[in-house]
């Protein structure tokens, strides 16, 4: 049986955007990237994307109140309802993740799989650089990046203990430092 409600942690430029985009094709479902929801927001200047706005310039995580309820209206629409979901970017805190956990029974929903992208901190900077410079992106300077992988590392890396321990969610962890078919070709063997 394949498994269709992922979520997939890592931190800034691991390549879970990238990986999460080819295994969703793959499997039929829809992609939920909140951080190019909050980008596309903030770009067309919506309210959600203006008051993210100032946090993200800053490299710091957007609210869990602007995410959840952009998270919660996501999951409830129907083709996350029939076909599945990976979410990309959420939940980031033990907060968000609490949230998804009281969510998902809430909205008749579980989630099948927590997928753990590492990589080393420098090799992120050189990635994260080399995007910024690729894609003309002014929220990946190299401070703001280096202090993304702080607030990563104080934030979001408790989530691997979470998911190790208190989640009914499992939770695999995936060398995230190797070509990128390698990586694609373990993901799909995890999910089916």
């Amino acid at each position: 049986m394949s498994k269709n409600r992922l979520i997939f942690l890592g931190p800034p430029g691991a390549g879970k955007g990238t990986q999460a985009k080819i295994l969703a094709e793959h499997l039929n479902i829809p992609h939920i990237s909140t951080g190019e929801i909050l980008r596309k927001a903030k770009q067309e200047g919506t309210p959600v994307g203006l008051q993210a706005k100032a946090y993200m310039d800053r490299g710091d995580l957007v609210p869990d109140s602007v995410l959840q309820a952009l998270v919660r209206e996501r999951l409830q629409q129907n083709d996350a309802q029939t076909q599945g979901w990976i979410l990309d970017g959420f939940p980031r805190t033990l907060g968000q993740a609490n949230f998804l956990e009281t969510l998902l029974p809430e909205i008749k929903q579980t989630c099948d799989l927590a997928i753990n992208i590492t990589v080393a901190d420098e090799i992120l900077v050189g990635r994260l650089a080399k995007r910024a410079e690729l894609e003309g992106r002014s929220d990946d300077t190299e401070e703001v990046i280096r202090n993304r992988l702080i607030v990563y590392s104080q934030e979001t890396a408790p989530l691997i203990d979470f998911y190790q321990k208190s989640s009914s969610t499992p939770l695999v962890t995936v060398d995230g430092d190797r070509v990128l078919e390698v990586i694609t070709a373990e993901l799909k063997e995890l999910t089916t």
